[in-house]
């Protein structure tokens, strides 16, 4: 496949990137999920296992009657066991869409999701969905629910996040695990290589946010060996595809192409080259 430069320079410029198989944020090409090395994982998460998550405190919803009769539908296969309705109610309940916002509720209907379908094949159709119920979770016990049984418990968010990461490869569940080791305070050199080997991975696979930390990282030289192209490649390929709201990342990428020499630039337009057309450098 030939790739015109034009292609790349929309990127640099803001276009969206075509989605394809890249390279590790050292240059390395990276093993799939089950072959990475649990690089001194604490007990905590080493011991996860599907019968140790299935301990999360989950109690069913009490069936109330709803006026909305997609609702009513959508709880009734949800009390039936439907991963995929138990998944919509739990994001209803979470965003508050079409329903009054109740985080404990949400928290509830990803733990019949977590609690009945931890040992799923990850090739199952709802194995997506499952995984980011591991998320979700994850996301609970780290900020805990407030006036509830839930408190932040960092360790069993990491157990969420390290099930969903290595058992079901979720990107998101990828960077919020790599997110735990490198931003623990007192966390060791190896605790710091597991995260970002965690880190290159999901932003391999275009987890934007972990795309842009890993090029805020790589750019700066905090921590890792200063690479300014590489990290203006991972900037520009997360700023395409931030959320109107994700600021930080159009600031770090706005930055990062102020502060690049010409010679970074240039560099950063051939490695773009290489992400479009799958190849690794």
């Amino acid at each position: 496949m030939r790739t015109s430069r034009r292609i790349i320079l929309a990127l640099m410029l803001g276009a969206t990137p075509v989605a394809a198989p890249g390279f590790a944020f050292d240059g390395a090409p990276v093993k799939p999920d089950a072959t990475l090395p649990m690089m001194n994982q604490p007990a905590a998460a080493q011991a996860v296992t599907a019968q140790a998550l299935k301990k999360a405190p989950a109690t069913a919803p009490t069936a109330t009657a709803v006026a909305a009769p997609s609702l009513n539908s959508l709880q009734y296969a949800a009390e039936g066991g439907h991963p995929v309705a138990q998944w919509k109610l739990g994001r209803m309940y979470a965003d508050g869409d079409g329903v009054v916002q109740d985080d404990l509720r949400a928290f509830e209907y990803f733990s019949r999701i977590a609690n009945a379908h931890a040992e799923d094949s990850p090739s199952a159709p709802q194995a997506t969905i499952v995984a980011n119920a591991f998320v979700a979770l994850g996301r609970y016990y780290l900020n805990g629910i407030p006036n509830s049984k839930i408190k932040p418990d960092s360790d069993r968010a990491r157990e969420m996040f390290s099930y969903a990461a290595s058992y079901f490869g979720n990107a998101d569940a990828q960077y919020d695990l790599a997110r735990l080791y490198l931003k623990t305070p007192d966390a060791s050199r190896d605790d710091f290589r597991y995260g970002a080997r965690w880190l290159g991975l999901a932003a391999q696979k275009g987890q934007h946010q972990a795309q842009a930390m890993l090029g805020q990282m790589l750019f700066n030289g905090d921590r890792l060996p200063r690479q300014a192209a590489r990290g203006l490649m991972w900037l520009t390929l997360a700023r395409d595809n931030a959320a109107p709201d994700e600021t930080w990342i159009r600031e770090s990428y706005n930055r990062a192409f102020a502060k690049a020499s010409d010679d970074d630039r240039a560099t950063a337009l051939q490695m773009l080259e290489h992400w479009v057309q799958g190849k690794r450098d």
